[in-house]
């Protein structure tokens, strides 16, 4: 019988897949190293198992010890199905942007989790490296991971994965193209097949709040390159141990809103279903395509799978809330059916100035229609209230009519949205839409910006 002894066993040897909408323009051969086939889902259960095991031989591990580490998610699963085969029990500190599915997971399969904030310094007591560095200090007979620093990270993917991608291309590949974390997917791989092949070039593809790639390009580690982004698993505010500088030809960054893009693109034109990090890595070859040729076979690295960003990028009202949405809008109709269960928020004008102020407070909005008689008569914009209430602080207590300006211009819900936009300028901030089941809704300056960007 063809049986595996246990599910670690089942670690490495995932496909090559070749992607071809995607890189239907491109002239190379573009393949990608689909790691979701591990039984972790991702890439990370391969140098899960090497750290564990190499600890253990250098008796650093204990039985019945406490594994500690501060992960993305997916070092942490790898860790759990370890931890589970060889009887140890595992905390995994995440931070808060990483996707609820994660966290979901990792209690799913007996991991204890803490949650620490991603918009603080990695010397902060409060980060996920500080707090797992505490927890293995004051827990007996723990042992902190740090996938950071440790080089069996590396070590893992120079035994295993490169050698994979090695064979499953004859030895025809030319580029390695991979998003960078802890470095050690690229570091690992990339030694290995420039030891097989030196002119094979190791693209990392890094993201915007990043460091890397200015520090590949000056070594300067610039802390001004570092700010809070989305994307997750690639990406650093640190140089970790793994990283290494010298294999890597060359880092490109990627928008969070192209990584989000593409990984949905990913799932609707290429059937792939897999993570953030992988719409990163295929729209970072996307922006190189002028540095390849017909003559080149490029792998790409997919770590993780896309049922652990079900919630994020696969979530619609998620995208658009952030502006990563792709939607075409052609007529004012379309633009203001995203809101048609909202309410058009209106004043009337025997109304004190004040009440418009406390709507605009209450509903994060800058214009309001006012109304008398049932029918549009003017219009309140707050940086005009706000000029007049600089002016005169008393008028918070006048009528609204005796402030407000022209009424919004009414359009029909079929206008273009080219009309719309030579109605809104400086002096007119926003449009009314009549709906065709009756009523208005309004489209302002910043809605217009939304949908051209």
């Amino acid at each position: 019988m063809k049986v595996y002894g246990n599910i670690l066993e089942t670690i490495g040897n995932t496909p090559l897949v070749r992607i071809n909408k995607l890189t239907s323009g491109i002239s190379a051969t573009v393949l990608a190293k689909v790691e979701t086939t591990n039984p972790g889902n991702s890439v990370k259960d391969r140098m899960a198992l090497k750290m564990i095991e190499d600890a253990e031989k250098a008796g650093i591990i204990k039985p019945g010890a406490t594994i500690i580490e501060g992960t993305s998610g997916n070092t942490g699963m790898g860790l759990a199905l370890a931890c589970i085969i060889k009887g140890y029990k595992l905390v995994c500190v995440l931070n808060d942007k990483q996707s609820k599915e994660k966290m979901d997971i990792l209690r799913a399969v007996g991991s204890e989790v803490v949650v620490c904030p991603t918009a603080v310094e990695p010397s902060d007591p409060r980060s996920y490296y500080s707090v797992s560095r505490r927890l293995a200090a004051e827990t007996p007979n723990s042992w902190y991971v740090n996938q950071y620093d440790n080089l069996s990270n590396r070590e893992a993917h120079y035994e295993s994965t490169g050698p994979e991608i090695w064979d499953q291309t004859d030895g025809k590949i030319t580029h390695f193209v991979v998003g960078v974390g802890t470095g050690g997917t690229i570091s690992g791989v990339g030694k290995y097949l420039k030891e097989k092949n030196p002119n094979i070039k190791i693209w990392g593809i890094d993201t915007y709040g990043s460091v890397f790639k200015k520090y590949k390009e000056t070594g300067i580690f610039d802390e001004n390159e570092i700010y809070p982004y989305i994307t997750e698993g690639i990406g650093e505010d640190i140089l970790p141990a793994n990283v290494d500088f010298d294999v890597i030809d060359a880092f490109e960054k990627v928008t969070d809103k192209d990584a989000a893009v593409y990984t949905r693109k990913l799932a609707r034109e290429e059937g792939i279903f897999v993570g953030n990090s992988a719409g990163a890595a295929i729209k970072g070859i996307l922006q190189l395509q002028d540095q390849l040729t017909a003559d080149d076979v490029v792998v790409v690295l997919f770590h993780d799978h896309g049922s652990r960003y079900v919630g994020k990028i696969f979530n619609d009202d998620w995208m658009r809330e952030r502006g990563f949405l792709e939607e075409e809008y052609k007529t004012a109709g379309e633009l203001v059916a995203k809101n048609a269960d909202s309410p058009l928020v209106t004043v009337f004008a025997e109304e004190l100035v004040s009440h418009a102020i406390a709507k605009m407070r209450k509903f994060s909005i800058s214009q309001i229609p006012v109304l008398k008689d049932n029918t549009f008569v003017g219009s309140i914009d707050d940086s005009h209230v706000y000029q007049l209430l600089v002016e005169d602080p008393s008028l918070r207590d006048s009528p609204i009519s005796s402030i407000m300006g022209a009424p919004f211009p009414v359009v029909n819900h079929s206008a273009h949205l080219d009309d719309l936009c030579k109605l809104i300028n400086k002096d007119t901030p926003a449009v009314l839409v009549e709906l065709p089941q009756g009523g208005h809704h309004i489209v302002t300056r910043y809605d217009i910006i939304s949908a051209m960007s």
